[in-house]
């Protein structure tokens, strides 16, 4: 990717304040753009965004959002839109997973992974839509999961999300084409973040997690780091012709046509 290659460009990260997202949100800014974290968590946010912004000499902020409420991404892209005047790129990375058989889950548990993956998704792109729709142009990176594509144990309301995920990327594809609006899906399969860490916490999990990385091809889990090149990727120029499409990045877990 060429340093200066989103040079003047504007990108919203959601969950930017560690994980996939951070990762995503320095490769972001490496590339030359101005990076807005969105994230629950304000003490890691601004963390990430002052190191990020050390290490790359550019602009980054960070504004407390829960993806959950609507207007809290509405303000969020209302903030970007007053600090930069754009908003080039949105990158939907918040999330949140719990595994445990579908019999043994709560209607609270459906509602927070729906709200959280989903609805989530769903609120920030309502609220971008309108600067990119006005602005003729822009770029939206939805990460999704393979447990989208093929089903997970564990992971029934997760993967329901997620896979909702991809159908609604595909219908704003098609919907905002003719904005030159470009929508794609991430699906990462196993990654050492630290929202696996603490899933890890519960033994059945961590017999799950070992089991399957056991199946990788690879042998491993990826890093975040190797997922953020596809994004930084789907929001450059390099990608102008590619709309409504979902890639893996699961080290050969699921190789789904």
């Amino acid at each position: 990717m060429n340093q200066n290659e989103l040079e003047g460009k504007v990108a919203i990260v959601t969950g930017g304040a560690r994980g996939i997202g951070r990762a995503i949100a320095h490769a972001l800014a490496a590339a030359g753009a101005s990076v807005v974290i969105g994230d629950l968590r304000a003490d890691q946010g601004e963390a990430a965004a002052r190191e990020i912004s050390e290490a790359t000499g550019r602009t980054v902020a960070a504004i407390q959002t829960d993806v959950t409420s609507l207007a809290d991404a509405e303000q969020l892209a209302a903030t970007a839109m007053e600090r930069f005047g754009r908003i080039d790129s949105l990158i939907n990375s918040a999330g949140w997973d719990q595994l445990k058989p579908f019999i043994k889950t709560t209607p609270e548990l459906w509602d927070r992974v729906l709200s959280i993956n989903f609805k989530g998704v769903v609120h920030t792109c309502h609220a971008v839509l309108p600067s990119m729709v006005a602005a003729k142009g822009g770029s939206i990176v939805n990460i999704s999961s393979d447990t989208a594509r093929v089903g997970s144990f564990g992971e029934a309301i997760y993967a329901s999300a997620k896979a909702a995920t991809i159908a609604f990327s595909k219908t704003l594809a098609r919907e905002h084409a003719r904005d030159n609006i470009r929508v794609n899906v991430i699906c990462p399969g196993l990654v050492d973040t630290a929202l696996l860490e603490e899933m890890r916490e519960d033994p059945l999990t961590n017999r799950i997690l070992d089991a399957i990385v056991g199946l990788i091809p690879l042998k491993r889990m990826g890093t975040p780091d190797e997922v953020a090149p596809l994004a930084v990727f789907l929001c450059a120029p390099a990608s102008s012709y590619i709309t409504g499409q979902v890639v893996s990045v699961n080290g050969g877990l699921n190789m789904v046509g």
